[in-house]
């Protein structure tokens, strides 16, 4: 099939133009548009490098003669960035040699000037397809190896959004910062570059910058040597060094003190960090993924982060929506969640009755998918039949709708009282609600453990000191539960 009788209509199929001849910059970019392509245009090798590292580029057509640089070194720093960028290489003065080198540094196609546009057009349709074909057998070769794939779910359009940006993005080497509310799956994103990434079978290595001080966190970070501080008594690698080949998540980026932040900011521009204590430079071959829930913009006017190294950081943006965004995935990620509760916890997947999929729907979900996920393993185990009811959600619920002129009885003391979302049935307090729901969850927890506080504890996600506390606070004691049959 001839190019243009199959337009190229794909938004992946992004071409960037290299040259600092503009008007032939222009024509071909009216002939590449004409077959469906987006077409970008920059005259200089530091530009289209820059392109390169935002994983704005599927395919680039480069001069071999720029004015700030050789097309060739363009081509091999393109090249080492996306292996699998396919680069036409134009140039006015060809000779065999220079076809030959342009070839071994991984061009896919070499055009003498003057040239027929159907040929570049050609070309260019068989490098994508090639791309486009090599992607998905190496998705077929994970699949075959067993190796897990990551996976955001839902069909609504702000997550699709997000699939098909990450996945523009993940081929690329370039720093991706994921923005969002707790909850909202910032980690599976970062997971999901990686796993889409040519790093993928290098390892994925996640650290919390608000979860250590500031001097553990440089230290964890870079490493340290012997001697470097007090108690380190042996060398240590660090997460940069372990990340190696793969790629480094840097969960709440914003919580990272000042000394880190001007650390991050070197190694992010040269790709090179010295141990704590170390004079010895390191390279950091690692892909950078960041993410927060804060606003780094207004971070940086208050000067709480470095400006500098947020636009470090933010290369490539990618903000994962709330679950008050997308309330149409709300049905499909709560029955998944719940067969997933029901098969970790030995249980029957109960039947999702339409009040308690109602309440779901209305509810404002602070937590996000996180919330829901525990909401549903927490229904799983209050619902006894094979029905999840509105009852067994009554942690879900918000006071009753206040008219502007209330009645007399709505005046009345007691009037304010929560309503279960979806039903007319009064309940009690919102903090005596969660209470009785708290307390019915540690009974069954035990209850199906038989007493065992290790194993109720995990089924909680609680470490045993907080569960013990729970169980008094409530007045419970593991020892009635022991022995006790879990109903399997």
């Amino acid at each position: 099939m001839s190019p243009s009788s199959q337009p190229l209509s794909s938004p992946a199929n992004r071409v960037l133009v290299v040259d600092d001849d503009l008007e032939l910059c222009e024509l071909i970019s009216l002939r590449l548009e004409a077959q469906g392509m987006r077409v970008s245009i920059v005259p200089t090798g530091q530009q289209a490098l820059a392109r390169v590292d935002r994983g704005e580029v599927d395919a680039m057509v480069l001069d071999l003669r720029l004015g700030d640089a050789d097309g060739l070194e363009i081509l091999a720093l393109a090249r080492e960035r996306i292996p699998e960028l396919p680069v036409v290489i134009l140039t006015a003065h060809g000779t065999i040699e220079t076809a030959v080198e342009a070839m071994r540094r991984g061009a896919y196609g070499f055009l003498t000037k003057p040239f027929q546009d159907h040929e570049l057009v050609q070309k260019l349709v068989h490098a994508l397809e090639r791309t486009t074909l090599q992607r998905e057998v190496d998705d077929l070769r994970r699949i075959v190896a067993g190796v897990p794939r990551e996976r955001l779910i839902g069909g609504s359009p702000a997550i699709t959004q997000v699939r098909a940006h990450i996945a523009r993005v993940a081929p690329s080497d370039a720093t991706v910062l994921v923005l969002g509310e707790s909850g909202t799956g910032k980690e599976l994103a970062a997971r999901l570059l990686h796993g889409l990434s040519r790093r993928a079978h290098g390892p994925f290595v996640a650290v919390n910058c608000g979860a250590l001080p500031p001097e553990l966190l440089e230290s964890e970070l870079f490493g340290h040597v012997k001697g470097a501080f007090t108690g380190a008594t042996q060398s240590r690698e660090g997460l940069f060094g372990a990340a190696r080949g793969g790629t480094l998540f840097l969960d709440e980026v914003g919580e990272a003190p000042p000394s880190v932040q001007v650390k991050l900011l070197r190694v992010l521009q040269e790709r090179r960090y010295t141990r704590v204590g170390s004079s010895t430079e390191e390279e950091a071959d690692v892909r950078v993924v960041a993410a927060t829930n804060r606003d780094l913009r207004e971070e940086v006017e208050v000067r709480r982060f470095r400006e500098d190294l947020y636009y470090r950081l933010c290369v490539v943006p990618i903000t994962m929506p709330s679950l008050r965004e997308r309330p149409e995935d709300i049905p499909l990620l709560a029955q998944l969640f719940l067969e997933r509760a029901a098969a970790h916890n030995g249980m029957r997947v109960p039947r999702l009755s339409a009040d308690a999929l109602q309440i779901l729907r209305d509810y404002s979900w602070p937590g996000n998918v996180r919330e829901l996920l525990n909401v549903m393993e927490a229904a799983v185990l209050l619902a006894a039949s094979e029905e999840l009811r509105a009852e067994h959600l009554i942690h879900l619920v918000q006071p009753s709708p206040r008219s502007e002129h209330p009645s007399a009885e709505e005046s009345a003391p007691g009037a304010s009282t929560p309503r279960l979302l979806g039903t007319e049935a009064p309940l009690p307090t919102l903090r005596e609600a969660r209470d009785a729901f708290e307390r019915d969850y540690l009974i069954e927890a035990l209850r199906r453990c038989g007493g065992n506080v290790s194993a109720a504890a995990r089924m909680a996600g609680r470490n045993r000191t907080d569960f013990y506390e729970l169980l008094r606070r409530h007045g419970l004691s593991a020892a009635d539960f022991k022995d006790m049959s879990n109903g399997r």
